[in-house]
């Protein structure tokens, strides 16, 4: 088998490159190339070294701070890392709210010195005053359990407690000053509601006691229409009706006259109303006490 040769170990001629007078080869010219000869250089050692050293040279060319925006963005952010900014902006926002909220919370934040002196006095004769009359119900106590006498005026005071309740109630009857309304309907066209708005209407100015005709008017009183008729609490009135009421005078005339009250609306249905001032009006008119089903007192 011939053994290969290689392009340097032939003649010139054989390289195809001219030879000389004196036996000097010719270099081949520019952009020709010998048979057999490979394009670009062949690697060797040499070339990734060079190709390091380039870069390293573009490297150290660039400034600090290019270097350190280089390293930083685009960020690298690996799923670990982003849970625990997420945790920490959490973190930061709860604690931030906390610090608000109790900045605004506290009322003597800022106040001056002068402020909190006088409110540390203000709490001391508050303080001072709970106290005196804490000692002072604790010897109420203390008299009307060891005196006849205490016992006795007790005993009044719950009597008189029971009256003012039982005028509430209408089961007592009441007299005082206050004012009667009459009420004539000739043709019949006053309905019960509108004695239910001048009720309401003498309540909402103070009344404390009311009659109309014979019914007493208490808390449940309930009106109705009934052939014509007008009923109160089940018992029929007749006209004129008129309308007793306990109060102080100057405040319930007026809330009678007001434009668009009780007077006027009545008078639009052609009834004939007058309001007339008493030094003394009586309400007789009484209402069993009638004990409830269900309820029952809660104090001991």
């Amino acid at each position: 088998m011939p053994k290969a040769v290689l392009p340097e170990a032939l003649p010139p001629q054989a390289q195809g490159r001219p030879v000389k007078p004196g036996g000097t080869p010719t270099p081949p010219a520019e952009g020709t190339r010998p048979p057999g000869e490979r394009v670009g250089p062949a690697p060797g050692p040499g070339a990734g070294q060079g190709g390091r050293g380039a870069e390293k040279g573009s490297e150290e060319a660039l400034s600090g701070r290019q270097r350190l925006l280089k390293g930083v963005w685009p960020p690298r952010l690996t799923r670990a890392q982003l849970i625990v900014a997420l945790l920490l902006f959490g973190l930061g926002l709860g604690l931030a709210i906390q610090v608000r909220s109790t900045n605004e919370n506290s009322v003597l934040r800022g106040a001056r010195q002068e402020d909190l002196v006088r409110i540390l006095d203000e709490l001391d004769s508050r303080t001072q005053r709970l106290q005196d009359e804490k000692r002072r119900l604790e010897n109420q106590r203390t008299e009307l359990e060891n005196s006849s006498d205490q016992a006795e005026e007790a005993r009044k005071q719950t009597l008189q407690k029971e009256q003012q309740l039982g005028v509430l109630a209408g089961t007592v009857a009441a007299q005082g000053p206050g004012i009667t309304i009459t009420i004539d309907d000739s043709r019949g066209s006053v309905e019960s509601d509108m004695l239910l708005d001048t009720v309401q209407e003498l309540r909402a100015a103070g009344a404390e006691a009311i009659q109309i005709g014979k019914v007493r008017v208490v808390a449940g009183t309930y009106f109705a229409d009934s052939g014509g008729a007008i009923q109160i609490d089940g018992q029929k009135v007749t006209q004129p009706y008129v309308v007793k009421v306990i109060g102080k005078p100057e405040d319930l005339e007026p809330a009678l006259n007001i434009p668009g009250g009780v007077v006027q609306s009545l008078e639009k249905e052609q009834a004939t109303v007058s309001v007339r001032r008493e030094k003394k009006i009586v309400v007789d008119a009484l209402r069993s006490a009638k004990r409830p089903d269900y309820a029952r007192s809660s104090s001991r």
